[in-house]
Order: structure tokens, then sequence, then C-alpha cells
């Protein structure tokens, strides 16, 4: 049996959550994020905890960054995060452009689950964190089309699901003609129209 291709690239996305690092001033680590009870410095430390967790998912090599749940505390962020976040993203990307990766069952956040999926929620993390991020920091971020359209229909296809609300909030409901970006987020739970301020 042939390992099938991978069903997208990470790449993009990824890239764009790097660019966005340079925009972070220290200043900004103690902001608010859409993410609620989580500051900037708790979402770049979950950045780079998720980075890893489904980096070493990707491998099938299991240990605590795949088997933590991490809802059970505050994410630390390193001093070193400028540097380490972006070759997290990095490897991330590298690791999810394997056939194998997609194949087989694998583990992230303590959870068993297959291959295709972990890559799904994989990107969809990154994409959402991404606007996150901006989003927090005051900075663009435009999504590309691509991850934007496979995080739609990600997130579409968990609504009804019984244990979605314990990963995200209730749906946010947007307009059918808004941009693609603005229903991503809403069926994430966000409001699109957030900002620090409100």
């Amino acid at each position: 049996m042939t390992a099938q291709k991978p069903l997208f690239d990470l790449a993009p996305p990824a890239r764009q959550v790097a660019q966005l690092l340079d925009g972070v001033s220290d200043d900004a680590l103690s902001a608010p994020t859409p993410c609620e009870k989580y500051e900037v410095r708790h979402l770049l430390g979950h950045l780079l905890g998720l980075t890893a967790a489904f980096r070493d998912a990707a491998k099938k090599e299991f240990g605590p960054t795949t088997g933590t749940d991490p809802g059970t505390a505050l994410p630390v962020l390193d001093d070193d995060w400028r540097t380490r976040l972006p070759s997290r993203l990095d490897e991330l990307v590298d690791a999810w452009r394997s056939p194998d990766a997609w194949e087989g069952m694998t583990q992230a956040g303590g959870v068993d689950l297959p291959g295709e999926i972990a890559g799904q929620v994989a990107l969809n993390e990154i994409v959402l964190h991404g606007w996150d991020l901006a989003r927090a920091t005051g900075q663009p971020y435009p999504g590309d089309e691509p991850s934007l359209r496979a995080s739609y229909e990600f997130l579409a296809s968990a609504v009804g699901d019984p244990g979605r609300d314990r990963i995200f909030g209730p749906v946010v409901d947007v307009p059918d003609d808004a941009p693609l970006l603005d229903r991503v987020v809403g069926l994430a739970g966000r409001n699109p129209s957030w900002s620090p301020e409100r």
C-alpha cells in the first residue's frame, strides 16, 4: 500500500505566524487575546507546545509532548521564544510534508486519533491562533485561501458534535457572504470583530 500525499501544506499559515512575531513587543505579552484566560504570553506558550506536539505526532514519536492535555494548566513562555517558535514552526511544516505523517494512528493532546485528522487539527490550530495573535497585537492577518478553506471544512464538520464545546466556544453567527476568514473564526467560537479594547 502506497502512502497518500499530504492533504495540504502547513507552510503558508506557519509562515504568517512567524511573520507576526516581530510585531510582538515585550509590553504586549500581558495583553488580552481572543482566547479566554490567555494573555499573549500564554498564547505564544501554547503555540510553542502545540508545534512540538503536532511535530511529534506527525513522526509518531510519542511522549510528554503528545501525551499531555494542553488544558491542564496555563502555558509557560520560555525566554527564548523569539528564536524557538520560528524553528518549531519550520519543524512542524517539515514533519507534515512526509506522506507517512498522514497514515495510521497517532497521538496529540493525550488523545489517540488518525494521522489524517491530526494533520487537519494542526493546520486549524495554526490558522486560528495566528488570527488570535494578530488581533491581540494589532497586526493584519489575511490568511491564505487553501488553509482557510480546509479550516472551514474541518470546523463545519464538527458543528453538532457533543465534544466540540470542550475545545471551541459556541459558534458565533457570521453572515454567509462574510469573508472566509470571518466565517472560520465564527465557527471556532470567536467574534470576528474582537479587539483588545472590547
